[in-house]
Formats: structure tokens, sequence, C-alpha cells
């Protein structure tokens, strides 16, 4: 739907399992009309549409494009924004680390970005910005070389001069935002800085490439990281770094890290997805002050907690959780990242015009939060979201 400040709000489809065209195309004409009929039966609908590399190939034949247009165009429904972060299948099997691969060192993940830059300006309403969201490079560990640094360099570098041309013979404002997220490449505020700082080193368009290769700002992800959003924002926007997207989200936090807590976690261990935790120590004298351990799935933390080798006060676990309905105390949630980056938004209102619902973990969320069919809780995060929205003058 459309915002204040010529902004767009969606929720992204990888909450529906979309591993080729054909099974996307039926989760928008089932489940995505079905919410719009609940939360936006007589407006334009906006759509956070994902689709996967085979999806992409599919749906560029000329046949399914044509056909995809019209259906837009008869359901009153436009694309702004494509998630471009999982590459593969992204349901219904074991994704983990390899939702990383292809990762930005291949030409597999420049071609598949490339098309879906293509495919955005065929349907883009007129004069509207277009974005991309892409994952931070690629994997931590899967990173080892100055060869494979270069190689991601390179191949942003070539993605910018793509989409600078498309933006030029388009006339679309188009963008990629890259997303930092724990255990990536780059996965704060200050990595990100620091890799902008070597991607752009010695580039004599350095100001075009910030205009067209931003941060995708997960509000979960950011919150996994202790950060503030209203520094963290303030940090990009001083270095002239385009928030491009804006993903609305929110994880799991626990300050009580006790047996029945621990009981409660294991609900969350499921084997699709990386469950990412980031196990904070506060100094005893200064409470701004601690340090960080980083686990790559929340199985690792609970043996190492049950071990006797963590001792943090506080843990927040990358699982994505509905923005409407709080766990199970003494599980919290970081939904108080997500508002105070309202407000930021409130206050800065020309810093992102791209937001998008990205609760993708319906399918294997436990019982407890479980309760409802897909479409149910999307239509419920939009009934959370936009009284917030409203009450900072935002729609």
């Amino acid at each position: 739907m459309r915002l204040q400040h010529n902004a767009h709000l969606a929720y992204c489809t990888n909450v529906h399992p979309g591993k080729d065209w054909e099974q996307t195309f039926r989760s928008l004409q089932q489940d995505v009309l079905a919410v719009r009929r609940n939360v936006c039966p007589d407006s334009e609908y906006a759509i956070g549409l994902r689709l996967s590399a085979s999806a992409a190939q599919e749906l560029s034949q000329a046949q399914a494009l044509t056909a995809f247009k019209r259906w837009l165009e008869d359901n009153h429904c436009y694309v702004f924004t494509i998630n471009g972060f999982p590459y593969g299948d992204f349901h219904g099997t074991r994704v983990k680390e390899q939702v990383y691969r292809p990762d930005w060192t291949t030409q597999d993940r420049l071609d598949y970005t490339k098309l879906l830059f293509e495919l955005l300006t065929q349907f883009l309403p007129k004069g509207e910005s277009g974005s991309v969201s892409t994952l931070p490079g690629s994997f931590k560990r899967f990173i080892d070389s100055p060869e494979q640094h270069a190689a991601i360099h390179q191949n942003l570098y070539q993605l910018y001069q793509h989409i600078e041309k498309l933006s030029e013979k388009t006339g679309h404002d188009l963008h990629l935002g890259l997303e930092p997220e724990p255990l990536g490449l780059f996965e704060n505020t200050d990595e990100s800085l620091a890799f902008y700082e070597q991607f752009l080193q010695g580039r004599a368009d350095a100001d075009a490439i910030r205009q067209r290769i931003g941060i995708n700002y997960d509000t979960c992800h950011f919150a996994l990281e202790y950060e503030d959003p209203a520094t963290a924002l303030e940090r990009f926007s001083a270095h002239n770094i385009r928030i491009s997207k804006i993903h609305l989200s929110s994880a799991l936090k626990v300050r009580e890290l006790n047996p029945t807590t621990l009981d409660q976690l294991e609900t969350f261990c499921e084997p699709t997805y990386l469950h990412q935790v980031l196990a904070a120590t506060h100094s005893p004298t200064h409470a701004s002050e601690f340090t960080i351990q980083r686990y790559e799935d929340l199985p690792d933390a609970l043996d190492a907690h049950r071990a006797d080798r963590d001792t943090a006060d506080e843990w927040r676990i990358h699982f994505h959780i509905p923005l409407h309905s709080a766990p199970q105390a003494p599980l919290l949630s970081t939904n108080d990242h997500l508002l105070s980056t309202l407000d930021y938004i409130s206050r800065n209102p020309k810093i992102c015009q791209h937001f998008e619902m990205e609760t993708y973990t319906w399918a294997v969320m436990p019982p407890q939060l479980h309760s409802k069919t897909v479409v149910e809780q999307v239509t419920a995060e939009y009934q959370w979201l936009i009284p917030q929205l409203k009450n900072r003058s935002l729609i």
C-alpha cells in the first residue's frame, strides 16, 4: 500500500513456498489476494515479490511475463521490491547456511540479480523507484582470501553498472539493498561501513555507486546486534549510504537463562533455517558496555550453556516471530527496536521509501505461535503495524 512521503509498504512473499514460477504465482493468486481483501480491498495493493532463480527465469518468458502484468493490472496490484536473498528453494528443505549460496563471488549470483532488476522494470508503476534486496556478500566462514573479496567487489560493481544503465533507459530509480545479518560477511554498522570503504576505495564514481547500492536495514538483524536504530541510521546517512529498504521484522530475546527458558527455546530448534544467537555479557560497572559471543545456530548455544561454556546475561536469537504476537514469557521480542526505527523514520521520512514485513518462518514456528493460517498471520501483522504507522503520521 502507499504511505505518506511517497513510501510503500508490502509483506514479503517469501513466507509462501515458491520453488518455481507456477508455485509462486499460485500463492499470489490465493494467499496474497486473500490478505489484500482483508487489509486493502479498495486501494492499489503493493506486493513484495520473492522470486527464486528458477521462478525468475520462467517469468522472464514472454507469455508468463505478459500474463503476470495483466494479472497485476486486473487485480489493482503493483510490485515495487523483490527479495533476491534466497537463490533457490526456501521452504520444506534444509536451507541453513546454504541460503548464502551462490554468493557474490559467483557469476550465478550476479546474473540472477541482474535478471531480477530487468523483471522489476516490467512491473514498476511509472515514475516509481524499485529495489532488490540481497545477501551481505557471503557468509563469514565461506570467505578466507583476498581474491574472494575482490570477486565480490567486482561483481557488485558490474551490478551497479547494469542497474545504472537500466535506470537511465527506463527512467526508474533502481537500487540494491545489501542486507547485513549475524555471521554474514558484514553484519553490523561497523562492518558494513568498513565493507563500503573497501568496495569504494579508488573508484571515481563512488557517489553514484552509493545511490545504486545501499543497505537493506532489517530491524530484526540490527536488533540482534544490540544496535540502536537512530545511531545506526545516522551513521549510514553520514556516509551517504542509501537505505534501500527497511525490513520490519522481530526476533527472539531472553534475559532469564534458566532450565525452564532453555526448554522453551528448544521448541524453536528446527532443521530448515539458520537461527544465529548473539549472547551478550554486560559489564557489571558500565551498563552500556558488553561483549558478544556468536553461535552459528540455536542448538550450539543451548549446548554451550548447558555445558557451562556460556555465561551470558542475554541472548538474541535469529528467529523471525510475528509482529503482532509476543512469545510466551519469559521469552521476549525485539519489537522495541522496530518501534524505535519507526520513531526515527517519523522524524526523518525521506531516509527510506520502501518498507516490507518479513516474517518468513510461519511454517516452522512452534505451536504456541502457529495458531493461525498464513493469511491470518499476515493480516494480523498488517493490523498491528498500520496503527503504529498512523500514530507516527506515516500513513
